[in-house]
């Protein structure tokens, strides 16, 4: 398969690092634009990351939906991250998708993050969550670190500093996993977030 002839994608999104973050989630790359519900993180409404955090959060999967329409409430996203503090970013500042489609499969990784320059800007971050098998292969690469299963942790040291790394099953609806079960392996990541 010839890869030279597609197209580098920059990532269209800057990091979203409130300053009071506790947790880093990190899937692989952004789906194409026309894909999009909202101009932010897993905007795909087909994604279910944002039923996941209504279920955990709020006792309903569709507390993030502006009701009556296929889009993510943006405004109720961003102020929930910041509240809570959820910082969001991907493995991948550039890549080439190998075909015309979201699927982690065809993304060939050009620019892999620099997460040396992401963390000092969170300071408070003691986890770092990967949202996907793409996301999470790239980090125990390059910081050979254990691969945990889906919904486990381990350690990851990044720059002297001791992180948890939890891996959690993609929200993508291509992963065979229900809704609820998604949720229910998401919620252990709120204990960073409720005393």
């Amino acid at each position: 398969m010839q890869t030279n002839s597609q197209p580098i994608e920059r990532h269209p999104l800057e990091p979203f690092l409130p300053k009071n973050a506790k947790i880093l989630f990190l899937g692989s790359f952004p789906p194409q634009k026309i894909r999009w519900s909202i101009d932010f993180f897993y905007p795909n409404f087909q994604n279910d990351m944002w039923r996941i955090w209504g279920l955990n959060f709020f006792n309903n999967q569709n507390h993030f939906i502006v009701e009556g329409s296929k889009k993510f409430d943006y405004d109720k996203i961003i102020d929930f991250c910041n509240t809570f503090g959820f910082a969001f970013y991907d493995t991948a500042s550039a890549v080439r998708r190998l075909q015309d489609n979201a699927s982690d499969k065809f993304l060939e990784i050009i620019e892999e993050t620099d997460l040396s320059k992401l963390l000092p800007q969170i300071p408070h971050c003691n986890a770092i969550v990967t949202t996907g098998e793409k996301a999470t292969d790239v980090l125990v690469k390059k910081y050979a670190c254990e691969k945990p299963k889906v919904g486990d942790s381990t350690t990851i040291t990044i720059d002297s500093k001791e992180y948890a790394f939890y891996r959690m099953p993609s929200s993508s609806r291509a992963y065979p996993l229900a809704l609820t079960k998604k949720a229910e392996a998401y919620s252990i990541l709120k204990k960073f977030f409720i005393e």
